[in-house]
């Protein structure tokens, strides 16, 4: 399928999921789109007692928690543990827990990966399974009004980011006397290469042709930072490196003067369509 010419030709370099909220990515060569953003991308989540949602911000561990989804079933490995497996629950408890501002219902996965959790990460914690028939939305805000549809996700169906955006942050790590770090501090669905640094923050929407049909993706807000990008995915350590390096040359005057890398974007088009690493992505440049 051809598309008509744009300002930008890129290519997809990456995809990434993460089933379970704050834990360890998944690769993928291919992934399908839905509504939400990409099949099982944070479709479970690690909650309290209270029923509030947990992070790498509070328990770095998380990072450590390496989730697989395989025929149905979601797969926990972690070092020392037994591996988990969580199957669908032919009776799910409903629970209620909280996303950032949103109460929302969930399904608790049981006892045994309460258990498994608990063991590995020192807490009384719960394994939540998003309701396919909650309607939790991103801020109409900043998509215009439209109705975008989240799993788990801080608040956007997806994130995308640029081989040439970590490229320049690497290098000022690299004159600040500091080692270079990977993408997946920054936990991005897409990866694009062929563009320059940050120009995913300046795309308008993205066109990736398929063989069923055209994907449309929108870009609507940058991504602001916390400390998460400071913690070493392979080691769950912290060090103010990054985040430090961030702050000399990414705040954002349209967010307060928040640091960003990466733009979150909702999906306007080709639900159902799968998305492949090497497509070509064509877009405009926006001009606010």
């Amino acid at each position: 399928m051809e598309m008509d010419p744009r300002d930008v030709t890129a290519r997809i370099a990456r995809l990434l999921v993460y089933p379970v909220k704050s834990c360890a990515g998944v690769e993928l060569e291919e992934a399908r789109l839905c509504d939400t953003g990409l099949e099982f991308d944070r479709g479970w989540m690690v909650v309290d007692g209270d029923g509030e949602f947990l992070s790498q911000r509070e328990l770095p561990r998380m990072v450590l928690i390496a989730p697989q989804v395989a025929a149905g079933q979601l797969l926990l490995r972690a070092p020392g543990m037994p591996l988990l497996r969580v199957a669908p629950e032919s009776t799910p408890r409903p629970l209620h827990v909280q996303v950032w501002n949103d109460a929302i219902r969930a399904h608790d996965m049981g006892d045994a990966a309460a258990r498994w959790l608990g063991e590995f990460l020192g807490r009384e914690l719960r394994l939540v399974r998003f309701d396919p028939i909650v309607r939790r939305l991103s801020n109409l805000h900043w998509t215009g009004g439209l109705a975008a549809l989240n799993q788990f996700s801080d608040g956007y169906p997806l994130l995308v980011t640029s081989e040439a955006s970590l490229e320049t942050l690497n290098g000022r790590l690299d004159a600040a006397g500091h080692a270079a770090v990977g993408m997946n501090r920054f936990r991005p669905n897409i990866v694009l290469s062929g563009i320059e640094a940050h120009d995913e923050d300046r795309l308008d929407v993205m066109q990736i042709a398929t063989a069923d049909g055209e994907v449309r993706i929108k870009p609507v807000k940058p991504c602001t930072r916390c400390a998460i990008p400071d913690i070493d995915p392979a080691t769950a350590a912290s060090s103010p490196e990054v985040n430090d390096a961030l702050q000399a040359y990414r705040h954002n005057a349209a967010l307060n003067g928040a640091v960003t890398f990466g733009t979150n974007a909702i999906v306007l088009q080709g639900v159902g369509q799968a998305v492949r690493v090497g497509q070509t992505v064509a877009a405009d440049y926006r001009f606010d």
